[in-house]
């Protein structure tokens, strides 16, 4: 199957109806994995059961450079656990996380989703779910409206999550600059920049092959041979080049929102990252795109200097997404249910 083909495969809604229950289940899963992930590593592992699906950490997938308490893996569980719960309700189930609910192979805590039977509700965000794209270039620099923001706010608001919306050009040169320091700090992190380029795929067919990392065209890279765009890579990827790209990114937002939970825990990052996926779809419904910033985030030694300029105490911002239109990128591609079933 070439690129263009897989990402065919991958971003769309079933096939038709998908018959006994342990296909409906089965492809549940299949939603759920064409949620976001930090690198696009996929660091989710699913076990089916006759009334639940459990979604597990996959800790050989996790980035302990860029997330060395598991915070963006956490993050990115609750991401595919509102796809999850959002494809059930379309095909007449409700979902209900419970986490903690059972044990992952390791021992740890796993987020058991139960299933009962309930009426079809194809929403909105479930429409969106192959249109949804964490978006890495330029946007149009536009503002959205006030009833645009509203949706947003109200989509992404969750249990003991709140959005921070900032608009202002001068508040954004703000938050710039914080990503610029973080940017700086973990390029001149090698172990940072080692894990980040093991996750690049340079092209194509590596992207096809893999099924999972960044495709450097996903970021408005060139495709090129992996052995070329690993040397290009290790010439061409600077601090300044890096912050000099987000510099216009940012520019070109129509905004950034900022989540924060009011707890500090795997729970609670759960809940994030559903809350940041429910934005993430209606922005996809809407028209609208989005990406992270997440280095004032990541940085242990910024963090708190951020939490202080957003005026948040002692509460952890948990992720930073600038948002406006632009035009769609190459796509990321994801493994199948196959790879991540248990």
């Amino acid at each position: 199957m070439n690129y263009d083909a897989a990402v065919q495969d991958t971003w769309r809604h079933s096939k038709g109806k998908a018959g006994e229950k342990s296909a409906t289940l089965r492809e549940l899963v299949r939603y759920a994995t064409l949620a976001p992930s930090s690198h696009n590593t996929q660091c989710w592992k699913f076990r089916i059961e006759s009334d639940a699906i459990s979604i597990l950490p996959d800790l050989a997938r996790r980035c302990p450079a860029v997330d060395p308490d598991d915070h963006h893996l956490f993050v990115s569980l609750g991401c595919a656990a509102e796809n999850l719960i959002q494809a059930a309700l379309a095909n007449g189930l409700m979902g209900s996380a419970n986490f903690g609910a059972n044990f992952d192979d390791a021992g740890g805590n796993a987020l058991r989703i139960s299933l009962e039977s309930t009426r079809v509700v194809a929403s909105n965000l479930f429409q969106a779910i192959p249109e949804r794209q964490t978006t890495r270039g330029e946007y149009d620099g536009k503002p959205l409206s006030r009833q645009e923001l509203a949706l947003l706010e109200q989509a992404g608001s969750g249990n003991g999550v709140r959005l921070l919306f900032l608009t202002e050009p001068a508040v954004m040169e703000n938050v710039l600059e914080y990503v610029v320091q973080g940017n700086t700090t973990q390029m001149n992190d090698p172990a940072f920049v080692e894990e980040l380029k093991r996750w690049i795929r340079f092209s194509g067919d590596e992207a096809v092959r893999t099924g999972d990392g960044l495709y450097a065209a996903s970021s408005g890279n060139p495709s090129l041979p992996p052995w070329l765009g690993r040397r290009l890579f290790d010439l061409f990827f600077t601090p300044k080049s890096e912050n000099d790209k987000y510099a216009k990114q940012v520019r070109s937002s129509a905004g950034i929102v900022v989540f924060v939970a009011d707890q500090a825990s795997p729970a609670e990052w759960l809940e994030v990252g559903r809350s940041y996926q429910r934005f993430a779809l209606q922005s996809a419904a809407l028209g609208i795109r989005n990406a992270f910033l997440n280095q004032p985030v990541e940085v242990p030694a910024l963090r708190p200097q951020f939490a202080s300029f957003l005026g948040i105490g002692e509460r952890r911002p948990d992720l930073v997404v600038r948002f406006g239109r632009g035009p769609k990128l190459p796509a990321s591609l994801r493994r199948p249910v196959e790879a991540v079933l248990v």
